[in-house]
């Protein structure tokens, strides 16, 4: 993050990918609905294969989401380390329960999210990722700031709020909340779900985020694919 002189918001964000995958293809996915969610085939990339659509998306960053696996329906682990081969970095949510489900290779920071994960204190590093749904935490209801500043003290090297019910939308969360989250933590903070265009990364960075999480914003053309390619947003 570069901080602008005299300012207190950064002028530079990570930007990164997201790719959800789902029956070994990327899907597009909408409010959390994931039984709902269907092969991404109209955006940017004309395949929905994995390797195919990150030959043609070639992001820096890239975020995977392995919707089998949080379901406890199956896994994408080869593939998944395949497309982090192709990645400067790849973070990957596959519904940590526990330390053991680490997955273990070059490039992959692993994420632990709320919604599947047991005791916190466990964790040894990764990225933590507060699951909201309807403006809270997912299991159990508690407000983003509250958890956040719980999380000041446990070994992550880094957190998201990922906003579920924005995803796909275009429905960022209030300027007022996100400034009360980047508020709450000291640690580097992204953000995804809803982001649509260049404004809504412009109030990321003013409120102080670090990176941000896209997809559906850079198929429709609101987001430059270059952006993607170079891994960051300059406000």
């Amino acid at each position: 993050m570069i901080l602008h002189a005299n300012s207190d918001y950064a002028s530079t964000m990570d930007l990164v990918l997201a790719m959800d995958l789902k029956g070994g293809l990327v899907v597009h996915g909408k409010k959390g609905d994931r039984a709902g969610y269907r092969p991404l085939t109209w955006g940017i990339s004309p395949v929905a294969d994995p390797i195919g659509y990150l030959e043609v998306m070639q992001p820096r960053y890239l975020y995977i989401a392995d919707l089998d696996r949080i379901a406890g329906t199956g896994s994408h682990d080869p593939v998944i380390l395949s497309c982090a081969g192709m990645v400067e970095r790849c973070y990957v949510d596959r519904g940590s329960r526990s330390p053991d489900d680490s997955l273990e290779g070059a490039h992959i920071v692993n994420v632990v999210g709320t919604e599947t994960a047991g005791d916190l204190v466990q964790y040894r590093g990764g990225m933590l990722s507060l699951d909201i749904r309807d403006g809270l935490v997912l299991p159990e209801g508690r407000a983003p700031e509250e958890v956040l500043s719980g999380a000041a003290g446990l070994p992550f090297d880094c957190c998201l709020i990922m906003n579920i019910s924005g995803v796909g939308t275009g429905r960022l969360l209030s300027t007022s909340l996100l400034k009360r989250m980047r508020n709450a933590s000291g640690k580097k903070l992204f953000y995804g779900g809803g982001v649509r265009n260049g404004h809504d990364l412009d109030r990321l960075a003013r409120a102080g985020f670090d990176g941000a999480i896209v997809a559906t914003g850079v198929h429709k053309g609101s987001i430059p694919h270059t952006s993607v390619r170079e891994g960051y947003w300059c406000s």
